[in-house]
């Protein structure tokens, strides 16, 4: 029995029903479609390659899949995810939770930066500065000592000696200290080792004057001048320059401290508002007024925000207040002393040179002391404004400051109307009395009295204000404490929160 072949074509070998064609199509696809390897390829589909089937008469191809990298999977994955509400939830659990520990995280490195800062400016910048312009002053009054001693001759009395050795010990104390914690500065350790190396030059010089001063032998004013030469051009300078290194630090720790930390609060507020937005799309998909976890997550980073912001603002006043009731205030203060220290100064070197120092037609020494007293306290009272005295007088913020300061201009006013008496005495030949005026002996009412007074009153109201300093930088420090540890807490309890809060959601799809 024979069967019929398709297509109208005919063929003693065509092949039965029961077993398939070698191209894996039946002999039906017309007219010009051969039953060979090419008419088998032609049919291969668009994702996979076709080789010919081992132990085929015709040619059969077999379909190999595509191979695809996990990535790619992964990211196929999560496209046909996202389309869906699942995914969309599980999507905004990960970025609600990675905001808010960003949030956190940011808030913690910005805020013990500025607590570092805060404290460089408590324990390290500030009181370097003060240990610089204690250095300066230490260094001018043993200058200013010793002159006052080199003028008594060999009445030179134990007090002051012994005020001299206090002062240059003062001074190597406080060059160590400095050695050791000024750190980040190069210019100030080059002016340490500066002061280290002149120092012992410059007592050398004091201790050759005074030898040759006890024996009546004039070379001893010529070394106490190279002594005083070493002090105002060597020593001084690098203390100022010491000072003003150590005191432009502290200006940039205050800087540092008081900078708004602006990523954060940036962070903080995206956060806050991504919350609260997925919590009203939470209420019109479900009807439900709070989510919980999204609630607890909402609290917690509005905590941490109103905490930074609130911790800030109180830190950053209680510096501005350290630094405008103290650190500027021990900035005047300890100018105005170094002043009084330079005009007194001036005031014994004259009397030692006798006029052999000139600038111009101008004693050397007069026109330092008259540089140095009206840049502490001008002229006369009529011209005080704008001058040290003036000015720390203004800076003053209650009784205990400005009382000191005060008593201070006093003693300023009544030293210029003995320094009168000073010059005149020496202007008419009468040396020694002119020396008595100003070193005390013989005569009570000296300009040395008054500089006495005037360094006490400078030194009592310094005191104080570096106490209120000391206050006020402690109080704005410790509006910090605690922020960046509970910041970060407090964001890994948000994070968990939201977290929670979607989870919730995503099980009514299971």
């Amino acid at each position: 029995m024979s069967y019929p072949s398709p297509a109208g074509s005919a063929g003693v070998g065509s092949a039965p029903p029961e077993q398939p064609t070698a191209t894996g199509q039946g002999a039906g696809q017309g007219a010009g479609q051969g039953v060979g390897p090419s008419a088998g390829l032609s049919g291969v589909p668009a994702q996979g390659r076709s080789e010919a089937s081992p132990g085929t008469s015709g040619g059969a191809t077999l379909v190999v899949p595509e191979r695809r990298s996990a990535f790619r999977e992964g990211l196929e994955r999560f496209r046909r995810s996202a389309v869906t509400e699942p995914g969309r939830l599980r999507l905004l659990g990960a970025v609600l939770a990675a905001l808010v520990v960003v949030f956190g995280a940011v808030t913690a490195w910005q805020v013990s930066d500025r607590a570092d800062a805060a404290d460089d400016v408590l324990l390290r910048s500030q009181p370097l500065s003060a240990a610089a312009a204690d250095i300066y002053r230490s260094l001018a009054d043993a200058n200013t000592t010793a002159a006052s001693g080199f003028l008594a001759g060999g009445k030179e009395t134990p007090e002051v000696r012994r005020r001299y050795e206090k002062d240059i010990a003062t001074a190597g104390r406080l060059l160590v200290e400095a050695a050791a914690n000024s750190q980040g500065s190069a210019g100030a350790r080059r002016q340490i080792s500066s002061l280290n190396e002149w120092l012992p030059r410059y007592t050398g010089a004091i201790e050759t004057a005074r030898a040759n001063n006890r024996q009546g032998l004039p070379l001893g004013g010529a070394y106490l001048r190279y002594a005083n030469d070493l002090m105002e051009t060597r020593l001084l300078p690098a203390a100022q320059d010491l000072y003003r290194a150590e005191t432009a630090q502290l200006d940039r720790d205050y800087a540092a401290a008081k900078s708004w930390p602006w990523a954060a609060l940036a962070l903080g507020t995206v956060a806050l508002g991504a919350l609260g937005w997925a919590q009203r799309r939470h209420y019109r998909r479900t009807n439900r007024v709070f989510n919980q976890g999204l609630l607890g997550a909402s609290v917690v980073t509005g905590v941490v925000l109103l905490w930074l912001a609130a911790g800030h603002t109180f830190a950053r006043a209680g510096l501005e207040e350290s630094d405008r009731d103290g650190a500027r205030s021990l900035q005047v203060l300890n100018e105005a002393r170094i002043g009084a220290l330079q005009a007194h100064g001036n005031e014994g070197l004259k009397m030692v040179s006798r006029g052999a120092v000139t600038v111009g037609d101008k004693d050397k020494y007069e026109a330092g002391y008259g540089d140095s007293m009206n840049g502490l306290a001008g002229p006369d009272a009529a011209h005080q404004q704008g001058s040290l005295v003036q000015r720390a007088l203004d800076l003053a913020d209650d009784d205990a400051g400005r009382v000191p300061v005060e008593k201070a201009i006093v003693g300023v006013r009544t030293w210029q109307g003995r320094h009168t008496g000073v010059l005149e005495a020496d202007n008419i030949g009468d040396y020694q009395t002119a020396v008595d005026r100003v070193i005390g002996t013989g005569d009570k009412e000296s300009t040395g009295q008054c500089f006495d007074v005037v360094d006490a009153s400078l030194a009592k109201a310094i005191a104080h204000e570096q106490a209120e300093f000391v206050q006020a930088a402690r109080d704005g420090r410790d509006a910090l404490g605690g922020l960046a540890i509970g910041a970060a807490v407090l964001a890994v309890l948000g994070a968990a929160g939201a977290v929670l809060g979607i989870g919730r959601r995503l099980s009514e799809y299971r």
